[in-house]
């Protein structure tokens, strides 16, 4: 599947190939997730948001591309819908928002130190993101697996509700 160029060349000039990652380099893992999110048939700005979803960083990969003052740049790289999702999958504070999102529908954001609701077709694209992301890295890294695969096969299940029917379910056949 092909990604988009104007993104990958995005990522090149800002060092993606250089930076270490399981499965080899962050270039390499962000392309994973965006080929397996349009596999599954999820919309292209979500594969688009997953193509360059750790443009910010995030709460567990502290190497940022891009500064959030930034975003503009982004914007105009990726689109509007993208761009947000990326800024909102970079800002989760994933201990505040993870264990308790299926519950509350609150996204707590590292940047700012806000919180908010996101609406329920965003709420689905985080989830379905981060969901994605998070097999890829379990896939990658088999330590990772060991060490987390059994909370992230709780979280991803109490989360279903949440998630698109085909992401929930590669979760399940990955993580058992």
């Amino acid at each position: 599947m092909t990604a988009p160029q104007p993104a990958l060349t995005l990522l090149h000039h800002r060092g993606a190939h250089h930076l270490d990652h399981p499965g080899g380099t962050l270039h390499t893992h962000l392309l994973r997730v965006h080929d397996r999110l349009l596999a599954l048939g999820l919309a292209p700005h979500v594969a688009v948001a997953g193509l360059t979803h750790a443009a910010y960083g995030t709460d567990g990969f502290a190497h940022p591309l891009l500064a959030t003052t930034e975003r503009d740049l982004l914007r105009t790289t990726i689109g509007a819908d993208a761009e947000q999702l990326v800024y909102d999958y970079g800002a989760c504070l994933r201990e505040a928002t993870w264990p308790n999102l299926a519950a509350t529908g609150t996204w707590h954001d590292r940047f700012t130190g806000t919180s908010h609701h996101p609406p329920a077709p965003t709420l689905r694209e985080l989830v379905d993101l981060t969901i994605v992301n998070e097999l890829d890295v379990c896939e990658q890294s088999p330590d990772t697996a060991t060490r987390h695969g059994r909370y992230l096969h709780h979280l991803f299940t109490t989360w279903a509700p949440l998630a698109s029917p085909q992401v929930t379910a590669e979760a399940q056949h990955i993580l058992g």
